[in-house]
């Protein structure tokens, strides 16, 4: 119970003051932005000392003070959310019934109303220190038939309000759709004040090219329903409608040089506003924090690298983690004979057994998941090759300790089925790992060879409760690529994500079943992607690995690391093999295209690619440094001709 609340205790200390920090930063930054709002609002070319008087006394005004205090408060709003809601792993949709379903889930539908309030508030604040007709939302008017003064709406007021709800509600799907919340880390690290100079001209254009194309959207959906609310508001608020007044719901009201302009720069305030937020919470959380390797007291033991490594709860505190051990195996020589270290008394290499142990589970993590997928995008309903079994197997066994390393690797399994796969390999065949990809066989959308190839079979069927031969079952198509059998036979090609059901004898499915089958279809970019969503961990891990085995050629005094050596070979053949196959199916290897100006993330669409280059480098940099004393290491005969082509840097 006292480690747990240390834990908890550390947790907070990390996470939360840099949340904190954040926003604070924000807090302060918000005078400097809204005097830039307010020179821009105010911007007069030919009277240019009143205009520069204007804006010193508006600065200085309560109703400024009072807009200031609002904004805080939304700043803090801000914060929070990206406190909660922030994710390390990017979220990929992988059809349009899963990115429909999450903008409809009701977390999202009170995330979009709350966004959409605070943007209103944003707004009003714009619209009171803008002044002049955009000031109240009710002004005097005369009517027409008795000359009495009456309270008419304001219809340019509602305008902004109004257009602050939908850039709230934009900015909200936009976070869904373009990974808003994602935080990745930087590949190669910086202060924070250099980061956030550099970061800034794109976060000020970003912000300009949001708002302009929220203007013209929100213009164009107030040009054919601002008749709705407009009403609507003025009934409940016992409001006349002004009839003088040139209606805004009209071509020649929209046509207003002045309201755009005071539109426009309105929107770009508001994302500039939440835009530095989000920037400054992303800097202070993935700045890079030391941990100590070890520690000489028993209660600081839970902050140390070995055991946050092991994190499962905080993936933030497992990042920064991986992160500080790809930093230390390169640039500090210190901490890495701390690393090579033995315990006293007892004389054993705790660090560096669980240093490397936790980045050799995840490496064969990924390799099971990467062969699971293929297994299920690749095969034909046949059982699996026996060499990527025997080499998983071989590479996860040898990473748990030194006496399995002498062990000849052998089938400690039965074969299985691509289906039986995704149930024990990666804990299901809808798990959080292979729901990206995994087809939804209580559908009744799914096919029979679908059914069969994840293990489901008709009771009644003769083959229930019995292994299908390959020789006696049907093979069916392909699900990613198009078999040449089937081109030979003249049959339709099979669709690159799913197996269509057949339709019975003279009967077509019906429009709805259909679409709501094109609907359910997979996008294979984005299933590659939902693999390699989390790689930047393994990335680090990659080069904490290759980087400590290196140095250990001339720092390794106690020779920890060449115990482990062979396991740690093995287990990065196996999963290039795995990644070179990954990258043979179609649009595994298509690099998606640039996002501009767009505050969300976009990285995580190319980690495979750099996921690839990680491995590779790490092989490159163990065999360089080895050089020809790995043909003293015992690994498999495959695995060394493997490694011979990068001693030969054929690769």
């Amino acid at each position: 119970m006292f480690s747990l609340k240390q834990n908890c205790w550390f947790i907070k200390k990390v996470v939360i003051w840099r949340a904190v920090a954040s926003i604070a930063w924000s807090v302060l930054l918000l005078p400097v932005t809204t005097a830039v709002f307010v020179l821009l609002s105010r911007f007069s070319l030919f009277h240019p000392i009143q205009w520069i008087s204007e804006c010193t006394s508006l600065l200085t005004a309560s109703t400024t003070i009072f807009t200031l205090v609002v904004l805080c408060g939304v700043v803090l709003m801000i914060g929070f959310f990206n406190l909660e809601f922030y994710t390390l792993v990017p979220s990929i949709r992988c059809s349009r019934m899963s990115l429909l379903g999450t903008v409809l889930h009701p977390r999202q539908c009170v995330h979009s109303l709350v966004y959409c309030t605070m943007g209103m508030l944003v707004m009003w604040c714009a619209s009171v220190t803008i002044g002049g007709r955009y000031s109240t939302l009710g002004t005097p008017c005369r009517q027409s038939e008795s000359g009495e003064f009456v309270t008419c709406l304001n219809e340019y007021h509602l305008f902004l309000l109004l257009a602050g709800a939908f850039m709230g509600y934009s900015h909200s799907f936009l976070g869904v759709v373009q990974n808003m919340y994602y935080v990745s880390f930087q590949p190669i690290q910086q202060y924070k004040y250099p980061r956030f100079k550099g970061s800034l001209p794109a976060v000020v254009k970003g912000s300009v090219i949001q708002s302009l194309y929220s203007a013209r959207n929100f213009a164009a959906l107030y040009f054919f329903f601002g008749y709705v609310p407009k009403t609507w508001i003025a009934s409940t608020l016992n409001l006349q409608i002004d009839s003088s007044l040139q209606p805004l719901d009209s071509l020649t009201g929209l046509l207003d040089f002045s309201l755009l302009y005071h539109l426009a720069i309105s929107g770009t305030f508001l994302y500039l506003t939440w835009y530095l937020t989000v920037l400054l919470f992303r800097i202070y959380v993935t700045e890079a924090y030391s941990f100590p390797v070890q520690s000489t007291f028993t209660e600081d033991a839970e902050q140390c690298l070995p055991k946050v490594l092991t994190e499962k709860n905080t993936s933030v505190m497992k990042f920064l983690a991986l992160q500080d051990l790809a930093l230390l195996s390169q640039h500090s020589l210190s901490r890495r004979r701390e690393v090579f270290s033995l315990s006293q008394p007892g004389g054993h290499p705790h660090n560096w057994n669980a240093i490397s142990k936790e980045c050799l589970s995840l490496l064969s993590e990924l390799t099971q998941r990467l062969v699971a997928h293929q297994d299920a995008v690749a095969s034909n309903g046949r059982v699996k090759s026996q060499s990527a079994s025997i080499d998983i197997r071989s590479a996860s066994s040898s990473s748990s300790g030194t006496e399995d390393i002498l062990e000849t690797p052998r089938l400690s399994v039965p074969l299985r089925t691509p289906g039986s796969v995704f149930k024990s390999s990666v804990g299901g065949a809808h798990s959080a790992l292979t729901a990206p990809f995994t087809p939804d066989v209580d559908s009744p959308f799914s096919s029979p060879a679908i059914r069969r190839l994840v293990g489901q079979q008709n009771p009644h069927s003769p083959w229930f409760g019995t292994v299908q031969s390959p020789h006696v079952m049907r093979r069916g198509p392909k699900l990613w690529s198009a078999s040449t059998e089937s081109q030979t036979n003249g049959s339709p090609l099979a669709s690159p994500a799913t197996i269509p059901s057949p339709p019975a004898a003279n009967q077509k499915p019906s429009f709805l079943t259909q679409w709501m089958q094109n609907r359910r279809e997979q996008l294979p970019e984005a299933s590659s992607q939902a693999l390699f969503a989390d790689s930047q961990a393994h990335i680090w891990a990659l080069q904490g690995l290759s980087h400590l085995v290196a140095a250990s050629f001339s720092e390794d005094q106690f020779g920890v690391v060449q115990t482990t050596l062979p396991s740690i070979l093995s287990c990065l053949v196996v999963l290039l093999e795995a990644v070179d196959r990954h990258f043979k199916l179609p649009h595994a290897s298509s690099k998606p295209a640039r996002t501009i100006c767009s505050m969300g993330d976009s990285t995580y669409k190319t980690l495979r690619f750099a996921l690839r280059a990680a491995l590779k480098t790490a092989i490159y940099k163990i065999t360089t440094t080895f050089g020809e004393h790995l043909n003293a290491v015992n690994i498999s005969s495959e695995h060394r001709k493997r490694l011979q082509q990068f001693l030969e840097f054929k690769e």
